[in-house]
């Protein structure tokens, strides 16, 4: 079923993740009280992957079967892409990011996953909690 935002809110432009090229923008605000994420972070997530080229779904933790995802922000155990722009957002938030293959699973993809040689990606990270915080 469609997500509804209540109330509607404009959505932001793109703008750049610090020192790397995936861009994102936030589709849902969370309050400016809430935790945010920092380097070192245990975050739980929902997490939807899209490459960008086909538009194809390739991973969603709102799937049947599938539950939220949890890694630790900033060192490297997630995509770079994924790791950079995820860092700052607030539990409640969710953003998209736009992320080129460098930045993502490079000139190999994950055909496995249905992701081509050099495939641009881009995830919708829902951010639900940060352990601790």
């Amino acid at each position: 079923a469609p997500v509804v935002h209540s109330p509607p809110r404009p959505m932001s432009a793109f703008v750049p993740v610090p020192g790397c090229a995936t861009r994102f923008r936030v589709l849902n605000q969370a309050p400016p009280s809430a935790p945010v994420v920092e380097r070192g972070d245990v975050v739980v997530v929902h997490a939807k992957g899209v490459v960008k080229e086909t538009q194809k779904t390739f991973w969603s933790t709102k799937d049947p079967g599938q539950k939220p995802f949890e890694y630790t922000a900033g060192v490297g155990g997630v995509i770079t892409g994924w790791d950079r722009g995820c860092l700052g957002a607030r539990v409640g938030e969710t953003r998209e990011l736009d992320i080129p293959a460098s930045e993502g699973y490079g000139a190999g993809g994950f055909p496995a996953w249905g992701i081509p040689p050099n495939g641009a990606l881009v995830f919708e990270i829902e951010v639900l909690s940060v352990r601790g915080k």
